[in-house]
């Protein structure tokens, strides 16, 4: 037991003896690199300190080089600032001088003024004795003198700007008839058509009278049918073999006959059968205004329409205006406004397009208020054409266009309205046409008499000699003109002559 307690003691001791000397190793290690690091601590402060030293040295150096260019730089400015102040005081000097030379002559144009205004109130006092004399001699005051003489100078002044004015319109006149002549006769060599007349009455033609009496049906059921399924008015009178078709819808007009001869062909005419071959016609007109509408934009060559706007040109088929078939009209226009457009160096296709479609809104203007350019117009924008041919079918039959394609199409709806034989004008309207021109120039201060010739083409106008002269007389006839155009809207030309009559009369005396 005493042996173990030995043993343990002795391993406590030893390991109590080896932990001391681990203990003094170790601070012996530590503090040898303690040394180390002192050494290098100390050698990097004396190698900062010399790095200060030299830094405050060069910092020394540069701020004396910069004292010195400074001090430089100052002492070039004073130099400067010295010649400045020397060219300155120069200058004042002779700014003194010159300001000295000016106050003299201040003072002697003021003199010179003195002097001048003594001699304007001498000439004053001499003019208002010569025109005292004047007024004397004359037995006119100054105020009427002056009035007098005024009125003259207009008077001769109104005489010669009328007589330039009338040299220069009748040579603008001479040249533009000649250039317009050729365009036109050139337009209208390349282009005739034939002519197409309408009305809103067709006829059919029956078979026989018992054909009439089965469309008429019993207590006249057929014929009501029909005209409830169509929309147009039947018309059976005394005249044999026919019947009568009357409607203002030129496509419900055209169903109608095309559903009649059907009726007439089947035989079979009672309501059931009506209403079915009225649908089948409204079908087949359908097609056919698809198909006039490709056949007519084919003929004009004009590209890039819409369906919608081929379907409303094929409705015109079977529109007239005056008597003339609006479809043919428009054919027509557009091959003139081609034509015209192309001479004057406009796009012949958008002036070609825009007279094609210039009556474009008269397809739907049975179902639409509102005019037919303004409804055409709405269509072609709705379907993306150019702004220029929107704008030509917008105002083809306005006073004021405001562009050039419009005048273009403007001219060649005239050109193909007044060939002769192309539409039909009343008899009422003709003496409208007549007594309208015949007023508008009997308005005009010293026209005697007026009249209306050439079916309203040529309006000549006899003027009194007394109030009129020769220069007036061009003045009225342009006076009279625009007046025409701006209150009537004639298709064509209208030509103002204006006469005047001077005569000299002289009697003898009493003969012995």
């Amino acid at each position: 037991m005493s042996m173990i307690l030995m043993v343990i003691i002795s391993i406590v001791v030893s390991g109590f003896i080896f932990g001391i000397l681990g203990f003094l190793a170790r601070m012996f290690i530590v503090g040898g690199e303690l040394r180390r690091a002192q050494d290098a601590a100390v050698g990097q402060l004396r190698r900062a300190e010399a790095r200060n030293r030299e830094i405050l040295v060069e910092a020394k150096e540069n701020a004396l080089k910069i004292k010195s260019q400074a001090q430089s730089e100052i002492n070039n400015d004073r130099r400067g600032i010295q010649k400045l102040e020397s060219s300155l005081e120069a200058r004042e000097e002779n700014l003194k001088k010159q300001n000295n030379e000016l106050q003299k002559k201040a003072n002697e144009v003021n003199k010179k003024d003195q002097d001048l205004e003594s001699e304007r109130k001498k000439v004053q006092a001499l003019e208002s004795d010569q025109v005292s004399i004047l007024e004397e001699l004359s037995k006119f005051s100054a105020a009427e003198a002056k009035e007098l003489l005024i009125d003259k100078t207009n008077k001769n002044i109104e005489f010669e700007l009328a007589k330039v004015y009338k040299n220069a319109e009748s040579q603008m006149y001479s040249e533009a008839d000649d250039k317009a002549k050729e365009i036109l006769a050139s337009s209208m060599q390349r282009y005739a058509s034939e002519v197409v007349r309408d009305s809103s009455v067709s006829s059919i033609n029956l078979p026989n009278e018992e054909m009439k009496g089965r469309i008429i049906g019993r207590e006249g059921r057929n014929i009501r049918a029909i005209e409830n399924s169509t929309g147009v008015d039947l018309i059976v009178d005394e005249e044999p073999e026919s019947v009568s078709v009357s409607c203002f819808d030129p496509i419900r007009k055209q169903t109608a006959i095309v559903a009649i001869n059907s009726l007439i062909k089947d035989g079979r005419i009672h309501p059931a059968r009506i209403e079915e071959l009225v649908e089948k016609a409204k079908n087949e007109v359908m097609i056919e205004i698809n198909k006039a509408g490709q056949k007519a934009i084919f003929e004009i060559n004009v590209k890039g329409l819409s369906k919608e706007i081929v379907d409303l040109m094929g409705r015109l088929k079977f529109r007239y205006s005056y008597g003339e078939n609006v479809l043919q009209h428009s054919i027509e226009v557009g091959r003139f406004a081609g034509i015209l457009g192309g001479q004057i160096g406009l796009n012949v296709e958008i002036c070609k397009t825009a007279g094609f479609l210039h009556d474009l809104g008269k397809a739907l203007s049975h179902e639409i208020e509102g005019s037919h350019a303004e409804i055409g117009a709405d269509i072609a924008r709705r379907n993306s054409l150019d702004d220029k041919i929107v704008t030509a079918i917008k105002e083809h039959h306005d006073r004021d266009m405001t562009s050039p394609e419009s005048y273009v199409v403007a001219a060649a709806d005239a050109i193909s309205a007044a060939r002769p034989g192309a539409r039909n004008d009343s008899l009422e309207r003709y003496i409208e046409r007549l007594t309208s021109l015949e007023e508008i120039a009997l308005r005009f201060e010293g026209v005697e008499k007026c009249f209306a010739i050439q079916a309203g083409r040529e309006v000549r106008v006899m003027v009194n000699p007394e109030e009129i002269d020769d220069a007036k007389a061009s003045t009225l006839a342009r006076d009279i003109s625009n007046e025409i155009k701006q209150e009537l809207n004639f298709p064509g030309q209208i030509k103002v002559i204006v006469i005047r009559e001077t005569r000299s009369i002289q009697t003898t005396g009493d003969f012995n």
